[in-house]
């Protein structure tokens, strides 16, 4: 069974994997990072949505082996708890604007809008609705509460930008 080294959420990981096994059964079953979901195995929804040298990936269809060497950083390493008053909570911006505009929904497919939001704020700080309905739309949400997600996205972007993250 090969062996895979990567970098998840700052820490170095190595692992044995067979060769089939997708980035999102690492991260769940080895890692025990929950967060990131499986919601269709076939890209369509984004809930497996990581990051991978900080683009934003599905980890569904990526096999770990092929994330060697990389650094991964999953909805449990986005939080570092300092917010834009300089309190701390724990969250991100973006996670924080999501619970604030209640863009959560269910919460299956948050995790995945979150870390394609934070991608869209850092490739697109000036984002308006339109870009972000955009860049979202391999992102599902089966609640259908787009408004909301809009919303938290946009508030977000913002917040990201005054704590410059």
């Amino acid at each position: 069974m090969p062996s895979v080294s990567l970098t998840v959420n700052g820490r170095a990981v190595t692992q044995e994997v067979e060769n089939r096994t997708l980035l999102v059964e690492l991260l769940r079953e080895k890692l025990e990072l929950t967060g990131t979901h499986v919601g269709c195995d076939t890209t369509q929804c984004g809930a497996c949505t990581v990051h991978v040298d900080g683009k934003p990936t599905k980890s569904c269809t990526m096999l770990a082996v092929q994330a060697a060497g990389a650094e991964v950083t999953t909805i449990e390493g986005l939080a570092d708890g300092v917010k834009a008053d300089g309190e701390t909570d724990g969250l991100h911006p973006m996670q924080a604007a999501f619970r604030e505009h209640h863009g959560l929904q269910c919460g299956f497919c948050t995790p995945g809008m979150i870390m394609s939001a934070v991608a869209l704020g850092e490739a697109n700080p000036d984002a308006d609705d339109a870009a972000i309905r955009h860049w979202l739309k391999g992102n599902l949400c089966r609640c259908t509460g787009y408004h909301n997600i809009v919303k938290s996205v946009a508030a977000g972007i913002k917040a990201m930008a005054a704590t410059n993250r």
